[in-house]
């Protein structure tokens, strides 16, 4: 009996689907058991934990009772508590102690401030392991060293300036009880109520200088227009320019948009126009410009004043630094202005550039990100071979007039 044909063909196809199916299985079988065995071929616990040892940031070393070094990762070389695979002498001494005696050690290893080499302050803690082992933690704390010396400077700081228009205000109150001239009256008065004004700005500004200081850069960028900015900080300062004969000059608006903050771009400026202010001759020019450098916008101020000397540069941000204090002080200077203009500079992701020569003048630069380039961070300086960054700010070779 004849088999038919479609009979054929469909056995063929089930024969070839059962292929299919257990060479399929087949491939899974053998997949899942080299799996396995690369598993069980994996890293030890042991191995791992080497690798935690050779990966962290502290210095580790492990001592045992000869005062051998049986574990240690490069960090620990490093911070210096691992000297040519031995253990530094203070660390050997230390650690004896705590095998012998149990308990933990905590020793200084920072380097002597003639080897200036960095990290600057190293402290290692010493803890017992049993069977006469003892670890080694060490951990580079010069940003906590540098972090408790600013802030030791800036109380002492805070509290030299408030002391001063204070004490002011007290002789002047009494000189003015004693005087029988209304014209002495007036006079001292009006001291009074300069050093109030004086102390009230103060206050203000370190209130300014706390908030942004703890704030992380704006999360929500808005269009600013750079003309408006210019406007209202020029009105700001306008009457401080008049009172010391100084003429201010603007270039032609240029409807140029930084992306930020407008409150707090109008009081970086300001604060840029009254600084140029404050150390400019009476009669001398301030100038203002407003310009598009690939993705960022630059407002410059450029002053025709005393100039800021090479070594004095790299610390106008500073709190309370003044270039001459005696001027400073004469119109009613806080010190805070430029500190809180590098700090406003960089919660907007940009920064703040000077360029100056002593008897020539300054120009300060406020660089920002456009409303397009914004949430990508600072870009590039320009000419970078000419600049020295520090936390939003720069400092320009004198090679040019900064434009």
């Amino acid at each position: 009996m004849a088999v038919p044909a479609y009979v054929t063909v469909l056995a063929v196809v089930v024969a070839a689907v059962l292929g299919v199916v257990v060479g399929a299985a087949g491939l899974r079988w053998r997949t899942r058991t080299q799996t396995q065995t690369a598993v069980a071929a994996g890293p030890t616990v042991a191995e791992l934990l080497a690798r935690i040892v050779r990966r962290s940031h502290t210095g580790l070393a492990v001592i045992n009772r000869f005062g051998d070094v049986v574990l240690s990762n490069d960090r620990a070389e490093v911070l210096g508590a691992i000297v040519d695979a031995r253990p530094d002498g203070r660390v050997a001494a230390a650690a004896a102690r705590v095998a012998e005696q149990g308990g933990t050690a905590e020793i200084d290893l920072s380097p002597p401030v003639s080897a200036r080499r960095a990290p600057q302050s190293v402290i290692a803690r010493l803890g017992p392991l049993g069977d006469g082992f003892v670890v080694v933690e060490a951990s580079d704390t010069s940003a906590a060293v540098r972090l408790e010396a600013v802030r030791r400077d800036f109380v002492a700081n805070v509290g030299h300036e408030l002391k001063t228009p204070v004490g002011a205000m007290a002789v002047l109150a009494e000189a003015a009880l004693d005087a029988d001239d209304p014209d002495e009256v007036t006079r001292f008065t009006t001291k009074i109520l300069h050093e109030s004004r004086r102390l009230g700005s103060l206050v203000t500004e370190l209130i300014e200088l706390s908030r942004l200081q703890g704030a992380e850069a704006l999360p929500e960028l808005e269009p600013v227009g750079l003309d408006d900015v210019v406007r209202e900080a020029v009105a700001r300062v306008r009457v401080t320019a008049e009172t010391a004969g100084t003429d201010l000059t603007l270039d032609l608006p240029t409807g140029l948009e930084a992306a930020g903050s407008s409150t707090l771009l109008v009081t970086a400026l300001a604060n840029l126009l009254e600084n140029a202010i404050a150390y400019s001759q009476p009669g001398s020019t301030v100038s203002v410009r407003r310009r598009k450098v690939d993705d960022r916008v630059e407002i410059s101020v450029t002053d025709r004043g005393i100039g800021i000397a090479p070594e004095h540069q790299e610390r106008v941000f500073e709190r309370f630094f003044r270039v001459d204090p005696a001027r400073s002080r004469a119109t009613g200077g806080t010190g805070l202005g430029l500190a809180i203009v590098k700090h406003v500079a960089a919660n907007h992701g940009g920064e703040v550039r000077l360029w100056s020569e002593p008897g020539v003048g300054s120009t300060f630069t406020l660089r920002l990100p456009t409303p397009d380039a914004a949430g990508r961070g600072p870009a590039p300086a320009v000419r970078n071979d000419q600049a020295h960054h520090r936390n939003g700010t720069s400092v320009l070779e004198p090679t040019s007039r900064g434009e």
